[in-house]
This record gives structure tokens, sequence and C-alpha cells, in this order.
């Protein structure tokens, strides 16, 4: 299992000393850094700063918005940074959910998420391909365009630059049991968002007959130390605002996924707290032994919990938020 260090999205501002941890990520062995976006910093730019720093590590977005951006302009982005670090751009997609699609983007959340990002991953794969102009007859993404709208006069193009990688690796964000298998079959990867060790049944089914070299890179948050509470504390307050927050009280994926891993009471608790205005309280119900489960937390633990990711189908650990000194206890212990 390889591991590979999260710096996730900006909160006010830039993290000053999210170069230094990528940096030293890489001179302890981690195979890859990954970026993020959300509605404030955008995915690409701080990736790109880091890969200028840096020589070997591997960059990954995870994930870049599909809503942000047309599936040409990612994959322009993808090609132009995967040419200046040398080949080590991983492209990680998600579809994200109606409240960010349409209240941040302005954009009509789709009303069939398979098909919407079946389509974009395939003129992402034209791009990198550049085995002809790019060329689909989508729903939702559709090359040329041929809208009432629109003037007729577009026709096919290909990439001016060549890309350096035709199989730029491709992963995606999905959460729910059918874009699970649908990411199983037209992707290279998948991200999941909570991951639980002792909990991979969950998946069973969506991961049925996986085939060589998928992979499988679920984040957690990570924090060698003395006080378990203490550990998990920021890892509830990411619960609180994912599955309180981060969508609506009738559709919210991340609310449901913490339902389906067995929590389905607590996570309508902390949903129903959350948006009521009372956030405090919905960090502090959010269950310690969910976030335990998908975290690595506390210092006699982190052997044995890292043992147990170790042994299942996951081939990286992404972890995120750690200081340099939880870095290197890793970096030892997966050694």
């Amino acid at each position: 299992m390889r591991l590979g260090l999260a710096l996730g999205y900006w909160g006010r501002g830039p993290d000053p000393g999210h170069l230094a941890l990528a940096q030293e990520a890489e001179r302890l062995g981690y195979d890859s850094v990954w970026t993020a976006e959300a509605w404030g910093s955008d995915v690409f730019t701080p990736l790109t700063w880091i890969a200028a720093r840096t020589s070997r590590i591997r960059l990954g977005t995870a994930v870049a918005q599909m809503a942000a951006r047309s599936p040409v302009t990612t994959a322009m982005h993808a090609l132009t940074l995967d040419h200046l670090s040398g080949g080590r751009m991983m492209l990680g997609l998600g579809l994200s959910g109606p409240q960010v699609v349409e209240g941040w983007y302005g954009r009509p959340f789709p009303k069939s998420p398979l098909t919407a990002t079946r389509e974009y991953v395939e003129v992402v794969r034209q791009v990198l391909r550049r085995e002809g102009p790019v060329e689909l007859a989508g729903r939702f993404h559709a090359h040329p365009y041929r809208g009432e709208d629109g003037t007729g006069l577009g026709r096919p193009l290909k990439p001016i630059t060549h890309p350096l990688r035709a199989d730029l690796p491709v992963l995606l964000g999905a959460e729910g049991p059918k874009n699970i298998a649908q990411t199983t079959r037209i992707a290279d990867g998948w991200l999941p968002l909570y991951w639980s060790p002792t909990r991979t049944d969950v998946y069973e089914a969506s991961l049925d007959g996986l085939r060589q070299g998928f992979t499988i890179a679920p984040m957690a948050r990570a924090k060698v130390c003395d006080d378990v509470a203490e550990g998990l504390l920021p890892v509830k307050a990411m619960l609180g605002f994912y599955i309180g927050g981060m969508g609506h009280a009738t559709r919210n994926f991340h609310a449901d996924l913490m339902a389906r891993m067995g929590y389905e009471e607590e996570a309508r608790r902390v949903q129903e707290l959350f948006l009521a205005g009372r956030r405090e309280e919905a960090v502090r119900a959010v269950p310690d032994a969910f976030a335990d489960e998908i975290s690595l937390v506390a210092r006699e633990r982190v052997a044995e919990r890292l043992a147990l990711w170790r042994a299942g189908p996951v081939t990286d650990l992404l972890l995120l938020a750690p200081d340099p000194h939880t870095l290197r206890v890793l970096a030892d212990l997966n050694s």
C-alpha cells in the first residue's frame, strides 16, 4: 500500500506549510500529493506550484469538480501539468452535489449523474489519446455543439498540443453504489470519501470483478498524538460539515453514505442540528466510533490501524492534514 499526502483545499487563505509538507513527503518516499477544490481556491494552481518545487512525487487532484470546467478544459489542464511535471499528473474528478453545482457554479445538476460522468470521462480520454478530433453526441457534453442556440459552425478539433501520456490516470470520486460500480468500468481508480477498513462489505457488490491495476485511494485524517479525543476532534468537525452542510436536507450524498455504513440515525441527527444552525452540537453528535474507524489517530494504535488498512483492497492511503512528525511515523511503519 502506497502512502500519499492529501492537502485538501484552502480555507481563508493559502496554508504556508503545504509546500514544506509536500517536500517532506517526497523526501520520506511518499508516492503522491493531492490538492482539492470546493468554492474557493482551485485545484490545479497549487498543484502546479508544488510540481515546480518537487521532482519525483506524483501529483493528483482529489478532486477537480466537473461542473467547474468543460471536459476539454479539464483535459487541457491535465495534459499541460503532465508535461510540466515530467509525467507525474493524475486526474481525479468529482461531480459534487446539487447545492454546489447550482449554487456556486450556476449550472443545473445533471438529472442523470451516471451519464454525465461517463460522457465527461469519455471526452477527457479522447483529448488525451489524440487519435482524432473530439466527437461525442452526448446528452450533457456534445462535441461539436449542435444546440438550437448555437451557430452550427463548430467543427471537431483535436488538441494542438500532443499529450505526454495517452494513458494519464483518470480517477473518480464516487459515493453511490451505481456510481462506484461505473467507476470500476470507466476509470483507472476510485477516490472514496469515507473508507472503513473494518466495513469493506459496504462496497463489496460495487467493487465486484475489479481489474488488475485499479487504484483504490481513500483519504484518512491522520494524527500521531496521545489524546484520542483531541485527535478525533478535527475528524468530527470535518464530518459535521460534510454531513450537515455539504448538501440539502433531502439530498446529501455524504449523509447517505454514512447511513449505508451503519450510522443512519446519527447521520440524520447531525444533519438536523447543522441545518438548524447548531453547528457545535452537530460536531459533538458525530459518533466517536465512526470518526475513529475512518481515520488514523492516537500514538499507541497507529501501527495496528495501519495494518488493517493494508490488509484490504486499498492500494493508496491518502493522509489528510498530518504534521511532519505524523508523516515520518507513518512512513516508517509502512516501509
